[in-house]
């Protein structure tokens, strides 16, 4: 499938390599050698996929990457790196980044990454407190995430039904129907939705056991990144499934 891809690289040799072999295979690329540059462009035109050099003149690859992600939560980056900058690369993954390519790698392992590019998938999150939910919204998106936001129980269990869900965050504590009723009826129904349930109650009865019957329990105030986690791998088992 033909994507546009944006290169920002200030090895103008390794750049133009890597752009000469992606339009070989029918993809449209764009050069940039500086953080600065790739954010003058990113904000006049969206791209399918771009390769982001850590180290860069100026602005480094991980704080364009951060800008670039304040104009479009959902930017598809995958970085790039002949140095070792964990740190700094942790740093990008956590926040949403696709992953990390070495230098030098195959044109193989770039081919398969582009191929793998794709959106991270729908996330209902049905919570009564809508200043929780919109904080949950906000880091998903940044997260590259699609978000749905229900305020009930019964709301959250229609969007279910309308919609491809991919992963269902419940807060236990709901009007009309409670987070984990939702879920029980969508067993029963036989709709398997990955599904993390949220309390602000870690003291509940209810809650001894619900890790076990769900992808996860999440005790508010919880880290986001323990979000994301939970996320990941509650899609991931549903794919293994």
């Amino acid at each position: 499938m033909k994507k546009r891809i944006f290169i920002v690289d200030d090895d103008i040799d390794h750049a133009e390599s890597l752009a000469d072999m992606l339009e070989m295979r029918g993809h449209e690329v764009e050069l940039a050698e500086s953080g600065e540059e790739a954010l003058a462009r990113f904000a006049e035109t969206d791209f399918d996929l771009v390769l982001m050099d850590v180290k860069l003149p100026g602005m480094n690859g991980v704080e364009t990457f951060f800008a670039f992600r304040r104009l479009r939560p959902e930017a598809h980056v995958l970085m790039m790196t002949g140095f070792g900058v964990e740190q700094l690369i942790a740093q990008a993954i956590e926040n949403g980044a696709l992953g990390v390519l070495h230098k030098p790698f195959s044109a193989a392992d770039l081919l398969e990454a582009i191929e793998n590019v794709k959106p991270r998938g729908l996330v209902l999150v049905a919570d009564d407190d809508v200043t929780f939910a919109q904080s949950l919204t906000t880091i998903l998106s940044a997260a590259g995430y699609r978000v749905e936001v229900a305020s009930t129980g019964q709301e959250a269990f229609e969007k279910s039904a309308s919609r491809a869900i991919d992963c269902m965050i419940l807060d236990m504590r709901m009007p009309v129907l409670s987070g984990l009723e939702v879920y029980l009826r969508l067993q029963e129904e036989g709709r398997h939705i990955p599904t993390i349930l949220v309390t602000g109650f870690a003291a509940d009865q209810d809650t001894q056991n619900l890790s076990l019957m769900t992808q996860g329990l999440l005790v508010k105030p919880f880290d986001p990144s323990a979000l994301l986690r939970a996320i990941a791998g509650a899609m991931d088992i549903a794919e293994a499934a």
